[in-house]
């Protein structure tokens, strides 16, 4: 069994290094890119909200510079990726696929009860489906008893199309409008992917390796969430197996309390470079708070969950990273009828910021407006005057 300790720096490094984020185009550049870097990670979140361009569009052009939103829709109508409710909702390198089953499995057996009317309204709609081809839910008629209760209280069909979904019985893709169309996996699931049901113990493998992948380092909690869905795996057995015949290497990290892992192959002292990075909420660098806090020293919650009197920073806050170092969190909007990027707030941290590093976050802000379709952009308050005045000049006459 062995042990590595690092320095924090060390395993920052490593942690933005296996995000993808050490230096701009670290996948490359063009569609095999986008491929690349979701191979690499192994899922990417996909998130509706669309305040400013969505999270899993958001989370490429983040990494590579001449990212086109079409590019994701074309590698999944190509077989190499499709979308599905893991851990959380994403894209997956379809040659994983077999690794979905055991999700799938777990919502047949582990989820609430189908009664009679629920399985009998499956039924039609599987054979619906069968028969006709693809659906989507306006293709239902409102089949709601009662009046709707909020957001997530969907009708029969709703319900319906989504269970036969999370169970794989369907598959989802979208229309350009971003809307789910229901298919049968026969007609998007490419006939040489291998679907056999893997065993308890190479899902867990599967699941650590992948998460020590994307993540450079991590805990049994983080590995632990992306199985979740899976009561009763074997993540933490498995992890303590591969850890005493040396697949997965021990570490600790000076500062920072816990037990991490990571691959053997895994290099320690790694270079990156001071770009300056937007980031997306839901990037996989900022999905575990508990981590920024840890390794980073930045305290971030996305806020448009939290009730409008108790936001600190704004609606949609959007990290931003230079280097090793979050820098500021940008609270923006973008109004796409007037074509203009909102900053709501730029908030920036007690730290100090050179010269360089403004111009870079000017160059990432050029970014972003054109990425939102954006033509100008509109900057309304800063904790910090003499950084926005900095910035807000560039923008002059824009």
């Amino acid at each position: 069994m062995e042990y590595i300790v690092l320095t924090k720096p060390q395993a920052r490094k490593i942690i933005i290094h296996s995000a993808g984020l050490a230096w701009k185009a670290q996948f490359g550049t063009g569609i095999e890119a986008v491929y690349r870097l979701i191979d690499h990670l192994g899922f990417v979140q996909l998130d509706t909200n669309y305040v400013v361009e969505r999270a899993h569009h958001h989370v490429m052009a983040a990494r590579i510079p001449d990212y086109q939103t079409a590019w994701l829709a074309e590698l999944c109508e190509d077989g190499r990726l499709y979308e599905y409710f893991t851990s959380d909702a994403g894209y997956l390198p379809m040659h994983d696929f077999r690794f979905s089953l055991p999700v799938k499995q777990a919502f047949k057996t582990q989820g609430k009860p189908v009664t009679k009317p629920e399985m009998n309204l499956m039924k039609q709609i599987l054979d619906q489906v069968e028969r006709e081809g693809p659906v989507m839910v306006g293709d239902f008629e409102n089949d709601r008893l009662e009046a709707s209760s909020g957001w997530w209280d969907w009708r029969p069909a709703k319900v319906a199309l989504e269970r036969l979904y999370l169970e794989g019985n369907l598959m989802i893709s979208r229309t350009k409008a971003f809307q789910k169309v229901y298919d049968l996996p026969l007609n998007l699931v490419p006939p040489e992917t291998d679907l056999t049901l893997p065993t308890d113990e190479e899902y867990a493998h599967f699941v650590i390796l992948r998460t020590l992948g994307a993540l450079g380092i991590a805990s049994v909690k983080e590995m632990s969430w992306r199985a979740r869905r899976v009561k009763g795996n074997l993540v933490k057995k498995e992890l303590e197996k591969m850890a005493q015949i040396g697949k997965v290497k021990m570490v600790t990290v000076e500062g920072v309390k816990g037990q991490f892992y990571m691959l053997p192959n895994q290099e320690i002292n790694i270079k990156i470079s001071d770009e300056v990075f937007i980031l997306s909420p839901f990037d996989i660098l900022n999905v575990f708070r508990h981590r920024l806090k840890d390794f980073f020293n930045f305290d971030y919650q996305i806020e448009c969950f939290v009730p409008a009197p108790k936001r600190l920073y704004g609606y949609f806050s959007l990290p931003i990273l230079a280097g090793e170092t979050f820098i500021a969190r940008m609270d923006a909007k973008a109004d796409r009828k007037q074509k203009v990027l909102i900053v709501h707030n730029i908030h920036f941290e007690s730290i100090d910021l050179g010269q360089i590093i403004i111009e870079k976050f000017i160059q990432a802000l050029k970014a972003f407006i054109q990425f939102n379709q954006c033509h100008n952009i509109v900057f309304k308050r800063s904790n910090n005057a003499t950084y926005l005045e900095a910035i807000s000049k560039s923008f002059l006459g824009a």
